[in-house]
């Protein structure tokens, strides 16, 4: 069925009438997150994505479908900025809560159909949201009106852009001869983490390559040993030169990145006082482009297909640090440098994603939100509370907080934490420090711009 009119508009009244009467009978559990709708709305996203299994960087393709939607809705009816999706016209009158609401419930509804137990929260908050806003009736139903063309609008945009399902699928990808400095599945050998998504058609950006990073250096060059020698040095889980607070840090970075910069986000709404078409945009920003940085990034990883260094530094000493993945033999290669020694049954501390090294993707997705609240903020000097994870806390926790008082301390500590924490050479993440830059500043010359 075709998204845009999945929905007959002529009915919206009936429909809305019986929604009010689910609403009374709301469950408890259905309590909305703290905020404005904006906010509400975006944490339930959020929940919601993280809840299905996305893997982080497919996650935030979700997160942009909705937080378009939102934002388009928004923008229908306060004005001020331009549209991502085709412009909307809103009736005189339409609420903007009610279109935000309905925006972003279609969106997630429409996306997560398959999974029961998120249908039925969205379901529940959705009532709520509705009895709080006296059913959206005491305008007519225009902002449901403009909330629903939003999320149809997205739909229909967004439909045929190369996403793969089902969530956390892997594919093919095309491949380089075995030899030394070649990915090779990483401990504890995993698919390959979504290649597909490097090639999903961009949200703002013009093509999936415009800006491909430089090759990584070569095997036999002094970048490459200096590289190697250091994340050797203060990458293993054992026996590192790794200070305490090094280590804390490398963990801190070990949060789900969807939450933690929707989470900044919502902190700056917060501290700042934004409306709701700024809070908008601000989601909108960090989702969009933190999308496009992240498959730019994947895109990247899987044309240089270079090897981790969980791979390089005892690959063809140690038998368990390979697998008999297609990639090279068992054991692995050694890099034919003398100047580089393999040291057997070393591991990096945190477990290696299954994905290739170069460049890093959270020193991509990292500066691409430096840039982002740089933005929006107006300065270098952001002054931002990030929330990270706590070792002594539960799995998955947020409770840990570090404050970085200018983009250029964030950038910074994700180029050192990767490196402690044995995931990335620093040449890989000083690589995607360069790339999320690029993106970041090519997407938001290119969307989000004010109007007179």
């Amino acid at each position: 069925m075709n998204p845009l009119t999945q929905f007959n508009r002529t009915l919206i009244l009936p429909i809305l009438i019986a929604l009010m009467l689910v609403a009374l009978v709301a469950p408890a559990s259905a309590t909305l997150p703290p905020g404005n709708t904006v906010e509400q709305w975006n944490k339930i996203a959020e929940d919601t994505v993280v809840g299905s299994g996305a893997f982080q960087t497919e996650g935030l393709i979700y997160m942009s479908y909705t937080s378009a939607a939102v934002y388009d809705a928004a923008v229908a009816i306060d004005g001020g900025f331009e549209p991502y999706g085709p412009p909307i016209t809103a009736p005189p009158g339409a609420s903007v809560d009610c279109a935000v609401v309905e925006a972003a419930y279609r969106t997630l509804r429409y996306y997560f159909s398959l999974f029961p137990g998120l249908v039925a929260n969205l379901d529940a908050y959705y009532a709520e949201a509705l009895l709080n806003f006296g059913g959206c009736t005491a305008d007519g139903g225009a902002g449901t009106a403009v909330g629903l063309q939003a999320a149809n609008d997205i739909i229909a945009l967004r439909t045929g852009d190369g996403r793969m399902t089902p969530i956390g699928t892997t594919s093919s990808f095309p491949t380089l001869p075995p030899a030394p400095g070649v990915w090779r599945l990483t401990p504890p050998f995993q698919a390959p983490q979504t290649p597909w998504v490097g090639n999903v058609r961009r949200f703002i950006l013009q093509s999936v390559d415009q800006f491909l990073p430089d090759p990584p250096p070569s095997l036999q060059s002094p970048e490459w040993v200096e590289a190697f020698n250091e994340v050797k040095a203060y990458g293993p889980a054992t026996g590192s030169a790794r200070t305490d607070e090094q280590t804390a840090i490398a963990k801190f970075w070990s949060a789900n990145v969807i939450r933690q910069y929707n989470r900044a986000g919502r902190d700056v709404v917060d501290a700042r006082g934004l409306d709701l078409l700024e809070t908008a945009r601000l989601a909108a920003m960090i989702n969009l482009v933190g999308a496009d940085a992240q498959m730019s990034n994947l895109h990247a990883k899987y044309h240089y297909l270079f090897w981790r260094p969980v791979t390089a530094i005892n690959g063809s000493l140690d038998p368990t640090a390979v697998t008999n993945d297609g990639f090279g033999p068992v054991p692995g290669y050694n890099d034919g440098n003398p100047a580089t020694i393999e040291q057997a049954g070393w591991r990096p501390l945190l477990t290696t994603p299954n994905h290739p090294e170069y460049p890093s993707a959270h020193g991509t997705l990292t500066s691409a939100m430096a840039e982002v609240f740089r933005a929006v903020l107006g300065t270098n000097r952001i002054d931002l509370d990030i929330h990270g994870f706590d070792p002594a806390g539960p799995a998955g926790n947020l409770n840990a907080v570090r404050h970085f008082e200018r983009t250029s301390d964030l950038r910074r500590e994700i180029i050192n934490a990767r490196l402690w924490a044995g995931l990335h050479y620093r040449l890989s993440t000083v690589a995607g420090i360069v790339l999320g830059r690029q993106v970041a500043n090519f997407d938001l010359r290119h969307a989000f711009q004010p109007v007179d």
